[in-house]
């Protein structure tokens, strides 16, 4: 990565229009994964000073500031204590204590990483993004877009529900990124299932909301079904293992997690 000039604004006006002025300006958040390519980034925008470092609980929502990091998410009693522990449990296994005291949820999100494991939780939830210009969107519809929009996320909304959630990876070694990893949020016994670095970015299936709402079957039947779910998915070979491995091993992350939040 190289840096030709660095900004620190004072305003999100500022930093927007600082974004846009030029094709290849760009917002680091912690910077921790934006360091792993080559990019050459003419003006980098450091929101550093732009009041997004913070978790809020209110009465129906958890509202965390985009540049919050994954070590400030992992320690936070609203996130312990909401979402069954969900997003601080899986902030807690991410890389090291040096990193996630650098990476920033915005980071994290805007990046649209394959290998996150953030994002596949987040994924899971009732998770909204708010960008600067752009506005509110959900997750998934952030994930879909055909390209990273130029713009900046300044705040993540997680609503409250009544939910059972449970994440399951697999990686070579505790610091390592996931060789896939999946996470499930059962409301009401509508399930929904996200699996991610398949090694692509993290995605739900819409069908696994449909075939386990009857929880009244043998667990042979229930394996049966999560099968299912994971053949919708398509999965990709890199270092790290190869298509056919990572389906097998996304079967059973599913189950496991699956008959978790029964």
């Amino acid at each position: 990565m190289r840096i030709s000039n660095y900004l620190k604004p004072k305003s999100l006006d500022e930093a927007y229009t600082e974004l846009i002025s030029h094709g290849n300006n760009a917002v680091i958040g912690g910077g921790a994964y934006l360091k792993l390519g080559n990019r050459k980034i003419n003006k980098a925008i450091d929101p550093y000073d732009l009041n997004l470092n913070y978790i809020k609980e209110q009465d129906n929502f958890v509202e965390i500031g985009a540049m919050t990091t994954l070590r400030e998410i992992e320690e936070s009693k609203a996130l312990k204590n909401n979402f069954g522990g969900l997003i601080s449990k899986v902030s807690s296994i991410i890389m090291g204590v040096q990193l996630r005291n650098v990476a920033t949820i915005g980071g994290t999100i805007g990046g649209r990483y394959g290998f996150s494991d953030l994002l596949t939780a987040l994924i899971a939830l009732d998770t909204k993004v708010f960008l600067y210009n752009r506005g509110e969107i959900s997750l998934e519809d952030f994930i879909a877009l055909p390209q990273i929009p130029r713009d900046i996320i300044t705040k993540v909304i997680i609503n409250k529900k009544n939910c059972k959630t449970s994440f399951k990876d697999l990686r070579n070694t505790a610091t390592d990124f996931s060789i896939v990893n999946v996470a499930v949020c059962n409301t009401n016994n509508n399930f929904k299932i996200v699996i991610g670095a398949r090694p692509g970015v993290a995605k739900a299936t819409c069908k696994s909301m449909e075939i386990i709402k009857d929880l009244h079957v043998p667990e042979e039947r229930i394996n049966n079904l999560c099968d299912s779910v994971v053949d919708e998915f398509s999965f990709g070979s890199d270092l790290r293992g190869s298509k056919e491995y990572r389906k097998e091993v996304a079967k059973v992350l599913v189950k496991r997690a699956v008959m978790e939040v029964l």
